[in-house]
């Protein structure tokens, strides 16, 4: 078994592994932890899965280093490697005054982080817990072609397949959230019933800027910034900017939550930051080809669920600010890439913004009890707050309103959607619909709580005449009832009246066992499950024909992982019937992740 040797500066190298280094997929010649702890209590981790690989992540210097990606052998892939690290020495680069700032402030988080390690990490910060098992990052794969395939590939199954997700470049020294790792896209490229296979980071200003100092410097949303220590790193990350060892002027996103391929390009996000152009080579590799901010016109970030009207070909998107007003902006971009002008959503605080939805006419904007309180930092706490307080309400404003006086406002109360998947106009009950998935308690995906996570696929009325709401569940079989989480509808009929949705059914949590078809109007629910000791995530629901009548003729795609054997697949099923028609064995684990699209063949030669 293949051994790192242990970092050789000030930075604390946390052992990221439990009793049994193989249960949580770390190396153990590193600082651990448990150090300093000695009563604290191993926390039982429902992910831990059986046979994990054993993980190298880079070691840690302050030179500047260029990654080698080094070969996955694919005849024992429980044995996964990071990149290798090349010192070329940048410290001599700098001057004087940035030597000396760069040796105490690396002291002060050295001391800052050995500090933080004398206090047990909560479990939604506790990088043991958080990228353990198949949650763990992997290194990046070049492309491998003609894949094994069990079954025949419908021969509309020709493009690519890209989803995105979250790989920590390296191993975290402190607190860390699944949410808080680096971009990486995994792509299955179909021609003519073969298949191939890639994956590739996004290469984002945070993880170029990383790879050249040859360690995380740049602070993480969710898993670092909570309490007096947040409020030191954000200190100590700008007083880095200030001396020029750092610079965050060109974002400071990951890209790792959502795809979307709008106007001849791949778009990689997540909501603190520009999106990133991705392009697909003819081989099916995956290149960064920069931050895109629209030819000059995006000046603020762009949350990671923009919408595609599939009628206008239309963009439609928000932006939030967490620190100053507006906290909230919609916008939109025509067909051909143009920006209209920004619309201030008023709300009273910064709110938690991650997903919204379109009709034909209308953006329906959701503010709900997740909100961002900073002080709450000076306080001692996690800065994203759970408001009991405050009445959840969804906006409703013209698609191509040129200010916000029209928008209406209809309360909610006590919900909180993560995630929609559709809403339409019924124009006839003087009501817009929204299907989303409400989840209680709302901050559980951010902070620590007792109380089990539920995800409840809900129908919202929102009625315009009235200014009521009424909310139910959709599967109303209580024996039936699972939690649904990530997926999607036919994308062709996104924002129009659909019957069916595609939901990950993220059970045992935070695992997906497999995905429900779930018919919007009786409740009724059919399943499909991955197989046994087999979980993946989001379901991608792949039209067989635009023009066919039937909403649900086409196929899903999905990753499996195999956690008994430690390989993954990629499985296609048919919509309507839910048989599973084909499966392309990869030749790399396939770590648990986001979301994805299907970019087909025609536009993948018209990308920009």
């Amino acid at each position: 078994m293949a051994t790192s040797s242990p970092a050789t500066n000030t930075w604390i190298k946390p052992k990221l592994s439990m009793p049994s280094s193989r249960e949580f997929g770390y190396s153990s010649n590193s600082i651990s932890l448990l150090k300093n702890q000695p009563n604290r209590q191993i926390p039982n981790i429902n992910c831990s899965l059986q046979a994990p690989p054993i993980l190298h992540f880079p070691k840690q210097s302050s030179n500047y280093q260029t990654p080698k990606t080094t070969t996955i052998p694919t005849s024992n892939p429980t044995i996964i490697s990071h990149p290798k690290q090349d010192k070329n020495n940048s410290f001599s680069k700098w001057n004087l005054v940035q030597k000396v700032a760069a040796m105490t402030l690396d002291a002060v988080e050295s001391a800052l982080t050995k500090h933080e390690l004398e206090h047990p990490l909560p479990k939604t910060a506790d990088p043991r817990v958080q990228i353990s098992g198949n949650f763990a990052p992997v290194p990046e794969n070049p492309v491998t072609q003609s894949l094994p395939v069990t079954g025949k590939i419908p021969k509309c199954v020709n493009g690519v397949y890209v989803r995105n997700g979250a790989n920590p470049l390296f191993e975290p020294t402190a607190g860390h959230h699944f949410f808080d790792g680096d971009g990486m896209v995994h792509a299955v490229q179909f021609k003519n019933g073969s298949a191939s296979y890639a994956c590739r980071f996004t290469e984002t200003e945070r993880l170029i800027q990383e790879k050249a100092l040859g360690r995380p410097v740049f602070p993480k949303a969710i898993g670092e910034l909570h309490g007096h220590s947040g409020i030191a790193r954000l200190m100590l990350f700008y007083a880095r900017g200030m001396f020029g060892l750092v610079d965050h002027s060109n974002g400071t996103g990951v890209a790792n939550a959502g795809l979307v391929y709008y106007n001849n390009r791949l778009l990689a996000m997540s909501e603190d930051d520009l999106p990133y152009h991705v392009r697909v080579t003819p081989t099916g590799d995956l290149k960064t080809e920069g931050r895109f901010d629209f030819d000059g016109q995006l000046k603020s970030t762009m949350i990671a669920h923009p919408k595609l009207d599939p009628v206008s070909g239309e963009l439609f998107a928000l932006s939030y600010d967490v620190i100053q007003k507006p906290y909230l902006k919609y916008f939109r971009f025509s067909k051909n890439g143009e920006k209209s002008n920004d619309v201030e959503i008023p709300v009273e605080d910064p709110t938690m913004m991650h997903d919204f939805a379109i009709t034909e006419n209308f953006v329906i904007v959701p503010d709900q009890q997740v909100v961002f309180k900073m002080s709450e930092m000076i306080r001692g706490g996690s800065p994203v707050v759970y408001d009991k307080n405050k009445v959840s309400r969804f906006g409703i404003l013209d698609k191509y309103a040129k200010d916000g006086s029209g928008l209406k406002w209809v309360e909610v109360p006590d919900c909180f959607c993560f995630h929609l998947w559709n809403a339409w106009e019924e124009p006839e009950n003087d009501e817009i619909v929204v299907i989303g998935s409400c989840m209680t308690p709302p901050d559980s995906i951010f902070n620590e709580c007792d109380e089990g996570l539920k995800s409840v696929l809900s129908e919202i009325r929102l009625n315009l005449k009235t200014g009521k709401s009424t909310r139910k569940a959709i599967i109303q079989n209580e024996e039936e009832q699972v939690n649904l989480e990530a997926g999607m509808v036919n994308r062709n009929k996104l924002g129009r009246k659909t019957q069916y949705a595609y939901l990950a059914i993220a059970e045992p949590w935070p695992k997906v066992s497999g995905f429900a078809k779930v018919d919007l109007f009786t409740g009724e629910v059919n399943k499909f499950i991955y197989g046994d000791n087999k979980y993946g995530g989001e379901p991608l629901f792949l039209p067989r024909d635009p023009n066919s009548k039937a909403e649900d003729d086409g196929y899903i795609l999905a990753f499996v992982h195999d956690e008994k054997e430690w390989k993954s697949e990629l499985q296609i099923v048919n919509a309507m019937t839910l048989k599973l028609e084909a499966t392309v064995k990869l030749p790399s684990r396939v770590p648990y992740g986001f979301h994805g699209t299907f970019i087909n063949g025609k536009d993948l030669a018209n990308q920009a």
